[in-house]
C-alpha cells in the first residue's frame, strides 16, 4: 500500500459541500476509485449514537484528504463478503456479534479489528476493569497510580451494610453498576453516606471508597500511543462535618461530560495541575499491554490534598473521542500508522 502518496477524493465530494459518509458513496463509484488508486479502507460497525459523534463531517474529510475512506458495515450480510477492509472498527454489543469478529479474525489475518472483541468484553465488568491497575501497583518518581477498595455486591441489598462493614470500607462509598456496556445506566452512580442508606442501593454493583479529589477528574484518552488528557468536573468533596450530618444515598445519572469541561475554569493550582506526562505515558504503555486495547480512556483522580497519589476509577473502550481537542488528525495518524506498520511487517 502506498501511503506517501497523494489520496484523491470520492468522486462525488466537493470540498465545498459537506462530506458524505462513505455509506452514501455507491458501490460503484467506491470500486472504481479502488480500481485507480490505492486507499486505506476503514469498515465500521457502530450505534448511531457513536456514529453521529464520531464521524462527524469535518473528521471524515481530513481523512478522505488523507486517503483514508469509511464503509459502513452491513450487519444483514456476511462480514468475509464486504470490503475489502484495511482495518474494522466497531463498537457493538451482543454474543453474536463478538463470535462474528472472531471468526472473521481468524479468517482475515490480514485485517487489523479495532480491537479484540474478548479484550474489550474484559472492560465491561467494573469487577475485573480495575484489575489490571491493581496488580501494576504503579509507583515512580513521578507518582503513584492505584485504585480505590472496592467491594462487588452481586445480589441481596440487605446484606450489603455487613459487607461493608467486614471488608473494612470506609463511607462514604460510591455505588456503580457492575456492568460497563456504554448504556446511560451504566453511567449512573450513587454516593451512599451512612450504613442504612446501603440497603436502598441495587445490586449487582461495585462499591468503591469515595476518594476526596478536590471535584475534578482527568479523562485520559489513549489512541495507539497518542495520550490526549482534559479535565472534567467531578463529585464535590466530602467534608467530615458533612459526613457526620447527611445521611442517604444520592443518585448522578452521569457525573463526567464534555457539558463539564473544567479545562477554562478557575480552579485551584493544586487541583488542575494535570498528572505528569512520564506517569501517564508509563501506564498507558504497561495497561495497552495487559489489556490488549488501543482505543480506550481512563477516569483519573488526584487524592486531594497530595501531588503525586493517583487512582485510577474506570475504563471504558472506544469512548467519546469526539468529545476530544483534535481527535481528527490523532485519530487519523493512527490508522495510517496501522496500515504501514501492518505493510511494513508483509514487507520484511
Amino acid at each position: 500500500m502506498r501511503l506517501e502518496e497523494e489520496f484523491s477524493h470520492c468522486d462525488n465530494y466537493d470540498e465545498e459541500e459537506e462530506p458524505k459518509t462513505m455509506s452514501q458513496c455507491s458501490i460503484g463509484a467506491l470500486q472504481q476509485q479502488q480500481q485507480q488508486q490505492k486507499f486505506v479502507v476503514v469498515g465500521y460497525a457502530l450505534t448511531s449514537k457513536k456514529i453521529k459523534s464520531f464521524l462527524q463531517p469535518k473528521f471524515e474529510g481530513l481523512a478522505r484528504n488523507k486517503g483514508i475512506l469509511f464503509v459502513a458495515i452491513d450487519q444483514n450480510r456476511p462480514l468475509s463478503d464486504q470490503g475489502p477492509f484495511d482495518i474494522v472498527l466497531h463498537k457493538l454489543t451482543g454474543k453474536e456479534w463478538r463470535q462474528i469478529l472472531e471468526d472473521y479474525r481468524q479468517t482475515h489475518p490480514e485485517v487489523t479489528v479495532l480491537d479484540p472483541p474478548d479484550a474489550i468484553q474484559h472492560l465491561h465488568n467494573r469487577q475485573s476493569m480495575l484489575q489490571c491497575v491493581a496488580d501494576m501497583n504503579l509507583s515512580t518518581s513521578y507518582g503513584r497510580v492505584g485504585v480505590p477498595r472496592q467491594l462487588v455486591i452481586k445480589k441481596d441489598a440487605s446484606s450489603i451494610a455487613d459487607a461493608v462493614d467486614k471488608a473494612g470500607l470506609i463511607l462514604p462509598l460510591v455505588a456503580k453498576p457492575l456492568v460497563a456496556d456504554g448504556s446511560a445506566k451504566s453511567h449512573e452512580l450513587s454516593l451512599a453516606y451512612d450504613q442504612y442508606s446501603l440497603q436502598k442501593l441495587e445490586p449487582p454493583l461495585v462499591l468503591q471508597e469515595f476518594v476526596n479529589h478536590g471535584g475534578v477528574l482527568f479523562k485520559v484518552y489513549i489512541v495507539g500511543e497518542a495520550i490526549k488528557v482534559v479535565r472534567r468536573f467531578s463529585l464535590p468533596d466530602v467534608t467530615k462535618r458533612e459526613l457526620s450530618k447527611v445521611t442517604g444515598v444520592f443518585r448522578f445519572p452521569r457525573v463526567s461530560c464534555a457539558a463539564a469541561s473544567a479545562d477554562d475554569a478557575d480552579l485551584d493550582p493544586s487541583v488542575a495541575e494535570l498528572p505528569p506526562r512520564p506517569l501517564l505515558e508509563r501506564l498507558a504503555k504497561e495497561l495497552r499491554w495487559r489489556l490488549g486495547l488501543r482505543l480506550f480512556n481512563l477516569d483519573i483522580i488526584r487524592e486531594h490534598g497530595t501531588r503525586d497519589h493517583f487512582y485510577v476509577i474506570d475504563i471504558n473502550y472506544f469512548p467519546g473521542y469526539g468529545k476530544m481537542p483534535g481527535y481528527e488528525h490523532i485519530f487519523t495518524d493512527f490508522l495510517l500508522s496501522l496500515v504501514q506498520s501492518r505493510y511494513k511487517k508483509r514487507s520484511s
